[in-house]
């Protein structure tokens, strides 16, 4: 019966003032909080593995990622204004699919955020390495074993600081976050400004020259719109540590709603310009997998000046990524540890009102993985853990709306059912279109998770 108890909106709503998250968030901080977390690492280097995997077509693909994204993101707003706690998708899945599925979600989310985490903080230390050597700082410490050092110090110093500042309170966080996200957005839209102009449509052909489907190709990369959406939908995800902060917002009726579905229209505007501004400038066969695909298309423009701003300007805004998804794995930690299938004193709060507890066992978490294991050969199981969990919202709202029909919903999906089912139908499809290896793993993954439920959580869980 466990499997299948399911939670009561009233009882996501901690009672004691130790449990309860101090409500200091208004909408521009939430805004802000959505697009740091989703501009990031993916359009500073996915735009060369999507042109790599679909050519000009890439553009379709990031089309294709943002419509489905766009769907769960509804599906997020509507249910993170009835039921403003902390949890995300894990909550709404106990609330609406019972304790067994809000499980699997929960442990998917886990999988996300972690891995994520991880592989920022190495991709901030990848910037920082040569600047700590070229003063005399050990190289075997600024990498992990799998390269033959010793241990990732820069990598777990940038998530001690973001761990630090989102411990001295959420608000100070926030206000911080929203100065690098305009500084984020500055860079991008001075590379938009330098590329847009020597735009030339004979880069655009042939347009689509790998075709639409996920396909082999004869160097063994799968190739195909739908392979390189796959991989470009990490460029988009991260709207959902918004739904994480609903217990956080001062008015999560209007806030939620304007943070989640805001950040992503203006983090697709600005995906897109950037796509068409890098695909117009030259030949995509140039800067195709390049790990700096932006910075090498304004060298070769004779722009270097403008490429050195744009590497520098990344390295600075880039921890706005680590602390969107850090700040989303502490608050899911937090739901767990409240329900039982974490240790319960993790879920106290400080007088400051931020679970200072948890995000010191979260950052320890990530930055052990950061520190010392091999991010490259599993951060493509983030893509998974987030479709899983963006089919779940899908789920969740169109269960909800047949079930529970007269419950009060601050901010109704238009479409319900066309988006719901554009959610699962979508994040499906690019769950099959990931590389088989990488879903194998997730299976993997789920499949220890479940073991870890019925030895551990399906006991203890608490729900009411």
């Amino acid at each position: 019966m466990s499997w299948t108890r399911r939670k009561s909106i009233e009882a996501m709503t901690p009672t004691g003032d130790q449990h309860r998250l101090a409500r200091t968030l208004s909408w521009p901080h939430l805004l802000a909080l959505g697009v740091g977390a989703i501009v990031g690492t993916g359009i500073l280097t996915l735009i060369g593995v999507g042109a790599d995997r679909a050519g000009p077509a890439v553009l379709l693909s990031f089309a294709i990622a943002g419509a489905i994204c766009a769907c769960a993101a509804l599906a997020y707003a509507e249910l993170s204004t009835m039921m403003p706690a902390a949890g995300s998708a894990y909550s709404y899945s106990y609330v609406a699919l019972g304790e067994g599925i809000a499980w699997i979600v929960g442990w998917s989310l886990i999988l996300e955020y972690s891995l994520v985490v991880s592989t920022v903080a190495v991709g901030w230390s990848g910037y920082a390495a040569p600047l700590l050597t070229g003063i005399g700082f050990p190289e075997r410490l600024t990498q992990g074993p799998e390269l033959g050092g010793l241990v990732n110090l820069p990598a777990i110093f940038i998530i001690a600081v973001v761990a630090g500042l989102l411990m001295l309170g959420t608000h100070e966080s926030a206000r911080l976050n929203s100065i690098l996200v305009l500084i984020k957005i500055a860079t991008l839209s001075l590379f938009v400004w330098v590329a847009l102009p020597v735009f030339d449509a004979q880069n655009l052909e042939p347009f689509m020259p790998f075709g639409f489907a996920k396909d082999m190709g004869p160097d063994g990369v799968e190739r195909g719109v739908m392979a390189a959406a796959a991989i470009i939908f990490f460029a988009f995800y991260g709207f959902d540590a918004i739904s994480t902060a609903a217990e956080e917002a001062k008015n999560p009726d209007r806030d939620l709603a304007i943070g989640i579905v805001g950040s992503l229209v203006v983090c697709t505007l600005i995906y897109v310009l950037v796509a068409a501004a890098a695909i117009g400038a030259m030949p995509f066969t140039r800067f195709a997998d390049s790990p700096e695909p932006l910075a090498l298309i304004l060298r070769e423009m004779g722009r270097g000046e403008v490429a050195r701003i744009v590497a520098i300007a990344a390295v600075i805004a880039l921890p706005t990524v680590l602390l969107g998804f850090l700040y989303g794995q502490s608050r899911i930690f937090l739901v767990m540890a409240r329900d039982g299938f974490l240790p319960q004193s993790l879920a106290k709060i400080s007088r400051r009102g931020t679970p200072v507890r948890i995000t010191i066992v979260t950052a320890v978490l990530v930055a052990i993985i950061a520190g010392l294991l091999p991010i490259d050969e599993i951060a493509a199981l983030a893509n998974a853990g987030t479709l899983i969990a963006f089919t779940a919202v899908g789920a969740c709202l169109l269960v909800l709306r047949r079930r529970s029909p007269d419950l009060r919903r601050p901010f109704r999906t238009p479409a319900a059912w066309f988006v719901g089912l554009g959610a699962i139908a979508g994040c499906a499809y690019l769950f099959i279109s990931l590389p088989t290896d990488t879903i194998l793993a997730c299976f993997g993954w789920n499949a220890l998770g479940l073991v870890v439920y019925f030895l551990y959580g399906q006991k203890r869980a608490v729900a009411a």
